[in-house]
């Protein structure tokens, strides 16, 4: 014990002596940096922290050093609270003043974290044994005396008072503590109101007191203040905008203190704001045509806060209609302000919150009200979407290549944002929205006399794609001639067929209900298949035309299995997209006769089998693994879609006309079919790569997807996979099999005809994995050494 003594009183000299620290900071070696960061933290909260803190705060010290004393002492006030005597309390506070006045003019990050030392004791004795804490703090501050000029006193002052509510949203105060001392926070900005305002409207005050004096205002309205009591200083900050060195904290004032909930109390106030928000327009029009960004941002940012917090309180003002319709046509201009997200302009994101916000609440009023609102506002959401679509319009070529991948990530997500925006806007303007787009694009495509560019034409296809993906547009009239439109379109540029084939693909629905228009837009699919630049828009299109129109494609399906071979053999996609392809060829054969099924599977999927034949024959390496595993997915997603049974249902459900469905053959599934041909192959991979988890599992998702699609259908595979189940299980124990096993027994453990293989897999697979849980964490680590080099019985490298 006395050895233990004797090393942490070693320990704490070290501290003091200040080696630690400076390990911290300067030591390139992270293991000593760590050491010393351990030693400091254990340091920190020592009982011995109360007497070394102060040292280090010595003016001899650096300031790092003296950075880690205030720390200790903040640390000690908040955190062990409990420990203090109440009779120190008045020493403790005397000590703090006397240091924060003394760093006053000294280094500005142990001023800061001494004022949220001192913060952190008034939370924890306000109000009972330190009334009046706020009024004390000022009160000390503008005495003069101690050596220190009146400017420095001022600043750390407004330093203190700026903490003290950040310090009471972090604090680990009780709930009823919190309580308490919000209340008597709020009673105190009785005391830090006039002082504000004081400093901010003095002429002779210095930019860097004004500045600090926004800051404090910022944080204290976060407590809540109500916004009555802070509309002078409010005010004061709208007079600061035009200061480039506070328009910045000012802006940050006027956000916090509208933004709080309970300033929609105070409709006087809000309604004396919006004059003042409408009187920045000159200066927002003046920094667009500077090209300056940070100004539109924060303008932007206070009207957008007005709007979107208080939409209700403001419509409701009917007496004030034409104000709070002109500060929406403000926030309108901030949408489309010039140049291109995010290049040119950031601003333009900030408003689309609102559009919904004035949407909902415009909505939300009853009937009677609701047409007033709507004869107003209809228009000005006609404009909008116009505003959206020229901002979503792509720049030219040559400005788009010069963008970096970041600006580009970041113009594609602003797209899908102003796409969630038309499409929430149509629930307004309904097919009078539709009827606009075509009315637009028809001329924009049949006016051979004025040029048009291919952005334009994107960007209204673009607008038909955000409404036609996520509502129901069967009902459209304009559909049929938006189709007849698309094959008119001069498809130069990669964007803009991508957005063709996004715009085919969410009109799949429609296309299924009119299937005469399938022969305009198929061709223009097929041949964008052929293109690794359309990779992801052309598969997902012709994945939804299968999946939604699989029972009108008969006539087309020999064009689509030949081109989808092709793209397949000459690899243009990759994996994922592959994936899909299957899944869509999967949809497509679902529907045509048994016969049929059969002859495009062998064509199909036959240059894989006998790849997978060769594969199954190496000795296994990483790279023969990869194409394994793609094989396999290939397979598995094709037997997820391709799925026979549900065309009587589908035809019975009125999908699809009983005619058009083809009967199920009374053989056995094509499906199973290609199962049990190729399970003796299945069989000599897992041989080689039972021991490869990743391999395994692209087997059994072969059967677990059959499965899930069959269901029944798969009995005549039952036997044979239970047994080849039962044997990879308890060679092996792996998760997918278990995963597969749980389908299997799901599904045929009821049937008579299939409970023997069912149920001698389940037994089996139960004393597997219980003889692993009974032999405990020793065998489950020979059962991963295992994994890593076991080869399974009768089989050879």
């Amino acid at each position: 014990m006395n050895d233990f003594y004797q090393n942490y009183i070693e320990h704490v000299s070290y501290v003091y002596q200040g080696k630690a620290l400076h390990q911290l900071y300067y030591d390139p070696n992270i293991d000593n940096k760590n050491l010393a960061q351990k030693w400091l933290m254990q340091a920190q909260v020592s009982p011995q922290a109360w007497q070394f803190c102060w040292a280090l705060l010595s003016p001899d010290k650096v300031p790092e050093i003296q950075y880690f004393g205030a720390s200790a002492l903040h640390t000690k006030i908040s955190r062990y609270w409990s420990d203090i005597p109440t009779d120190q309390y008045e020493s403790l506070k005397s000590q703090l003043f006397s240091q924060i006045a003394c760093f006053s003019s000294g280094s500005k990050m142990v001023l800061t974290r001494l004022c949220v030392a001192l913060a952190s004791l008034a939370l924890n004795t306000m109000p009972e044994a330190w009334p009046g804490a706020v009024a004390e703090m000022v009160r000390v501050f503008q005495e003069e005396g101690g050596g220190v000029d009146g400017r420095a006193r001022c600043l750390a002052l407004l330093e203190l008072l700026t903490v003290l509510p950040e310090e009471f949203q972090t604090s680990r105060l009780p709930q009823y503590r919190k309580g308490q001392v919000r209340g008597a926070l709020g009673r105190e900005w009785g005391s830090v109101c006039p002082l504000l305002q004081q400093l901010l409207r003095r002429t002779d005050s210095p930019g860097a007191v004004k500045a600090r004096v926004l800051r404090c205002l910022s944080s204290w309205v976060l407590l809540d203040v109500p916004l009555s009591e802070s509309e002078s200083l409010v005010h004061d900050c709208f007079s600061a905008l035009p200061d480039p060195e506070l328009f910045d904290t000012a802006v940050e004032a006027i956000v916090n203190a509208i933004s709080q909930p309970d300033s929609q109390r105070y409709v006087n106030t809000l309604l004396k704001l919006v004059p003042q928000v409408l009187a920045l327009q000159d200066q927002l029009r003046e920094a667009v045509q500077n090209g300056d960004m940070e100004t539109c941002h924060g303008i932007c940012r206070i009207a957008v806060t007005l709007g979107e917090n208080h939409s209700r309180t403001l419509l409701e003002q009917v007496d004030h209609w034409q104000s709070f319709l002109a500060l929406v046509n403000m926030i309108m201009f901030c949408t489309g302000i010039p140049g291109h997200y995010p290049v040119n302009e950031t601003t333009s994101s900030l408003t689309l919150t609102f559009w919904y916000t004035l949407q909902d609440e415009i909505m939300s009023f009853e009937s009677d009200k609701q047409t007033v609102y709507l004869q107003v506002y209809r228009p000005v959401y006609f404009q909008l979407v116009d505003v959206l679509l020229h901002k979503a319009q792509f720049p030219s070529d040559q400005e788009y290549a010069s963008w970096s991948s970041d600006e580009k990530e970041q113009f594609r997500i602003y797209r899908v944002d102003i796409s969630d925006t038309l499409m929430y806007v149509y629930e307004m303007l309904g097919a009078e929205l539709l009827s606009n787009l075509y009315d637009k694009l028809g001329r924009l495509l049949t006016n051979a006399e004025q040029p048009t560019s291919w952005q334009h034409t994107e960007a209204l296809l673009y607008g038909f794609q955000s409404i036609a993906e996520t509502i129901d547009v069967n009902y459209s009239d304009v559909i049929p001639g938006l189709i007849g439109l698309i094959p008119r379109i001069n498809i130069n540029n990669v964007q803009l067929a991508d957005t063709v084939m996004f715009t085919i693909g969410a009109l799949a629905e429609w296309l299924a209900d009119h299937p005469v228009m399938l022969s305009s837009v198929l061709p223009l699919v097929l041949q964008a298949l052929g293109n690794p630049d359309l990779s992801v828009s052309s598969v997902s299109t012709l994945k939804k035309i299968c999946r939604e129109c699989k029972y009108d494609l008969p006539p087309y399906a020999t064009n689509i299995v030949a081109v989808s071979q092709e793209v397949l053999i000459k690899q243009i996609h990759k994996t994922s997209q592959c994936m899909w392809l299957m899944q869509a060829l999967g949809f497509l054969l679902s529907a045509l006769p048994v016969e049929e099924i059969l002859r495009n599977l062998h064509s199909l999927i036959t240059p894989y089998i006998q790849q997978l034949e060769k594969l199954a024959d190496e000795t296994p390496n990483p790279s023969n693994k990869l194409a394994i595993i793609h094989i396999l997915g290939l397979l598995s997603n094709l037997f997820t879609t391709l799925d026979i049974s549900k065309q009587d249902d589908e035809s019975v459900e009125g999908s699809a006309p009983p005619v058009k469905a083809t009967p199920p053959s009374p053989g056995p599934n094509p499906v199973v079919v290609v199962l049990q041909q190729v399970f003796a192959l299945i069989q000599t991979v897992l041989s080689k790569w039972l021991n490869d988890s990743q391999v395994v599992e692209a087997v059994c998702a072969i059967f677990e997807k059959s499965v899930k699609t069959l269901l029944h259908e798969f009995a005549p595979m039952v036997s044979q996979l239970s047994e080849m189940l039962g044997q990879m299980y308890s060679t092996i124990p792996q998760a997918s099999a278990l995963d597969l096993t749980r389908q299997m027994v799901h599904i045929f453990a009821s049937e008579t005809d299939h409970f023997p293989p069912i149920k001698a897999l389940f037994e089996l697979v139960t004393s597997v994995t219980l003889s692993i849980f009974q032999q405990g964490r020793g065998c489950e680590t020979r059962l991963l050494s295992q994994q890593k080099g076991f080869q399974p019985r009768g089989h050879k490298q």
